[in-house]
């Protein structure tokens, strides 16, 4: 029943990435994306925040950075399957090494062994597997709760929850919903300053939003490299940096 769902889910969001393709505009969707972000941002100033700063709050530091830890440990194993999938074999030996040093030495990953022994940590998902073979970004697309996306980003995201995320294998739903929803606000409590100060600084927050997104996922997707004439999308590598 999941495959079949994500067969019929893919399909739609490739056919949606096809025919934005031929718009000559990084923000067709602007309206709903941004009836969206009001839905986000309402949700997450009344019931995410406010629980994302008791979290921190309440928990000392060691035992965040431990939660913080374990959840970044399970990101290493998708970033290894991903950077197999980019035939980056050498990162993703590296990326094995570490996950399985911080899953053991490490104690299920509450602790970061692997850095201590200088083994770097990679971060990459579907979505960036799918620029590196050549799939554009489609249109930009805010997804509730999760937030600044695109059609490619969002069709990684579900076919890697449903496929190689780790926790989408925990048969016990209570368990998988408990976990999904502590990553979520682990990882809301670690941008509290930057969304004060998205706040404070923005004229238009939307705006600046979508323009950081689309040019941090650029970069991720060209590997760190400099992006020349951004415009919101993959860079020109053709032509050389200034």
């Amino acid at each position: 029943m999941r495959t079949k769902f994500l067969i019929i889910l893919m399909t739609c969001l490739i056919t949606l990435m096809t025919g934005c393709a031929s718009v000559d505009n990084r923000d067709p969707l602007e309206g709903l994306n941004r009836g969206v972000y009001k839905f986000n941002d309402v949700s997450d100033k009344a019931v995410f925040k406010p629980i994302a700063g008791a979290y921190k709050a309440i928990l000392p530091p060691p035992l965040r950075g431990g939660v913080n830890n374990f959840f970044s440990n399970l990101n290493t194993f998708i970033t290894a399957i991903n950077q197999v999938l980019q035939l980056k074999f050498n990162k993703a030996a590296e990326s094995a090494g570490r996950f399985v040093i911080n899953s053991t030495l490490g104690v299920a990953g509450l602790f970061d062994v692997a850095s201590k022994q200088g083994i770097p940590q990679y971060k990459e998902d579907l979505g960036q597997t799918l620029g590196f073979w050549g799939v554009g970004n489609g249109a930009y697309l805010v997804l509730p709760f999760f937030g600044p996306s695109s059609l490619r980003d969002g069709a990684g995201l579900i076919t890697e929850s449903l496929t190689i995320d780790p926790i989408g294998y925990v048969d016990d739903p209570r368990m998988r919903n408990i976990l999904l929803g502590t990553k979520f606000i682990d990882r809301r409590a670690s941008f509290l300053p930057g969304s004060d100060l998205l706040d404070e600084a923005a004229l238009d927050p939307y705006s600046f939003m979508r323009d950081a997104y689309l040019q941090r996922r650029a970069n991720q997707v060209a590997d760190g490299e400099v992006v020349v004439n951004y415009e919101g999308f993959e860079p020109d590598n053709s032509k050389p940096a200034k």
